[in-house]
């Protein structure tokens, strides 16, 4: 059994998805952030650097002791290497999967956080940091469609990368971006949104103040997400 510290982000979905395209057992705890649940010292002993998803595996590949695994890309691989699913055998897909995967850990998640960030959350009246970070997505979804103009999807096969990028695509709709302005990326976004490992890892929706193109906050939420009680909880 893997336990999954889970909230209905895209990282969240990326993993939740992954459980159900690979079918290992598994069980969703879901946290509150707005709570604070990440912050608490049970939590950071699973994942020191208190975000979310994490995994722990109960049996994991090799034996021994309960095995935590944080940040989503890595849990993605940890999870296609036990269950031996959704990373390419062949060499150059395999590295093609890979490259795709760190693209989004490193670029299309983080920047479109950002945009999510500034445009949603933070203080209205700040255009530098809004026109910054939407024009990175807008250029990142440019990347995204011109290798799927090449290719049906990012490694030639539907692997971890696919996961990976999937539900980033699909928020960028809450900063008002459209796929339709990108054709291959919005056919290849219809492909995966069918299938039902999809679905069911993406039927958890998001809480209901977060779903809205501007979150109400209260004071205690806010410093939970991102103010002085998220800076002073500790690392163990």
């Amino acid at each position: 059994m893997i336990d999954v510290y889970f909230t209905p982000t895209p990282n969240g979905h990326k993993v939740s998805i992954m459980l159900e395209e690979t079918g290992l057992a598994h069980r969703l705890l879901k946290m509150d952030m707005l709570a604070g649940d990440h912050l608490t010292p049970e939590y950071r002993r699973i994942n020191p650097n208190g975000r979310l998803p994490a995994i722990v595996d109960h049996d994991p590949i090799g034996g021994g002791a309960p095995l935590p695994v944080f940040e989503s890309g890595a849990i993605l691989l940890y999870l296609a290497e036990k269950s031996g699913k959704l990373l390419p055998h062949d060499p150059r897909r395999r590295s093609q999967a890979q490259q795709w995967l760190m693209w989004q850990m490193a670029s299309f998640g983080p920047m479109q956080g950002q945009a999510h960030h500034f445009i949603r959350y933070a203080p209205e009246g700040q255009p530098y940091p809004v026109e910054r970070y939407r024009n990175e997505t807008v250029r990142l979804l440019h990347v995204l469609d011109g290798r799927l103009s090449e290719a049906e999807y990012l490694a030639e096969e539907y692997s971890v990368a696919d996961i990976a990028c999937w539900p980033w695509a699909r928020a960028t709709r809450a900063i008002g971006l459209a796929l339709d302005d990108y054709p291959a990326l919005a056919a290849w976004f219809t492909r995966i949104a069918e299938r039902p490992a999809v679905i069911a890892g993406t039927d958890v929706k998001n809480a209901p103040n977060l779903s809205s193109a501007r979150p109400v906050l209260t004071k205690e939420q806010w410093s939970n997400l991102f103010g002085q009680n998220m800076l002073e909880a500790p690392t163990r």
